[in-house]
C-alpha cells in the first residue's frame, strides 16, 4: 500500500523547485540581456561622439629571444573608453580596469622607492612597444563576459561585475567590497559624461 498524500506532496515540492529554477534562469537571462543592451547603447553613443579613447595593451616582461635579451614592452591590442571602474572597446567588449600608466621614455633619475621604479619601468615599456609618449595605457585589464553569470549567484569580493537581486551590478569602487550599483544606469551615466565632457576637461 502506498502513501498517496506523501507522494503527491513530494511531486508538488519537486514541481515548485523546477518552477523556481526556471524563474531564476529566466531572470538571469533578462538581467544579462539588459546589461548587453546597455553596453551596446554606450558603445554607440561614444562612437558617435568620437569620445577620447585610451590604449589597451598587454605587458610582455623581459626575456631572451634567440639567445639575445629582449627588453620589456607593452603590446597594443586595442583602444578603450574608460568608464569609471570599467573599460569598453569599440566592439562592445567590457573589461575591469587593471593597471594604468602614462607612456614615458626612460630617463636617468634617482629612485627612492621600488614602487616608483616599477611605475617608471612600465612607462618605459609602453614606449618600447611603440606607444607614443604621453598616451594613457591600460594593461592587466580583465575581460567581463556578459553571456552568462560572470561571478556566480552573488557578488564576490574580487569581481567587478556580478548578478545580484535579479540585476547585473558593478562594483564602482574596487576598494570597497560593498560598493555595488546596477550596471545599466552606471554605464549610461559614465558614457554620457565622457561623450559630453565639462568645459576645460
Amino acid at each position: 500500500m502506498t502513501d498517496e498524500p506523501a507522494e503527491a506532496s513530494a511531486r508538488d515540492e519537486a514541481s515548485a523547485r523546477d518552477e523556481a529554477s526556471a524563474g531564476t534562469g529566466a531572470g538571469a537571462a533578462a538581467a544579462f540581456a539588459e546589461a548587453r543592451a546597455a553596453v551596446g547603447a554606450a558603445t554607440a553613443l561614444l562612437t558617435e561622439a568620437a569620445a577620447r579613447r585610451e590604449v589597451l595593451a598587454v605587458y610582455e616582461p623581459p626575456r631572451r629571444r634567440l639567445g639575445l635579451p629582449r627588453a620589456a614592452r607593452m603590446r597594443r591590442i586595442g583602444e578603450v573608453w574608460r568608464l569609471g571602474a570599467l573599460l569598453l572597446d569599440g566592439e562592445g567588449r567590457l573589461y575591469a580596469v587593471g593597471r594604468v600608466v602614462r607612456a614615458e621614455a626612460p630617463a636617468r633619475r634617482s629612485v627612492t622607492a621600488n614602487a616608483v621604479a616599477e611605475q617608471r619601468a612600465y612607462r618605459a615599456a609602453a614606449v618600447k612597444g611603440g606607444i607614443p609618449a604621453g598616451e594613457t595605457v591600460n594593461f592587466d585589464a580583465v575581460p567581463i563576459p556578459l553571456d552568462g553569470d560572470p561571478a556566480g549567484a552573488a557578488p564576490t569580493t574580487d569581481g567587478a561585475v556580478a548578478l545580484r537581486d535579479g540585476r547585473v551590478v558593478v562594483r564602482w569602487n574596487p576598494s570597497d567590497p560593498g560598493a555595488w550599483t546596477p550596471l545599466a544606469p552606471y554605464l549610461a551615466e559614465r558614457a554620457e559624461l565622457l561623450a559630453q565632457p565639462a568645459p576645460g576637461t
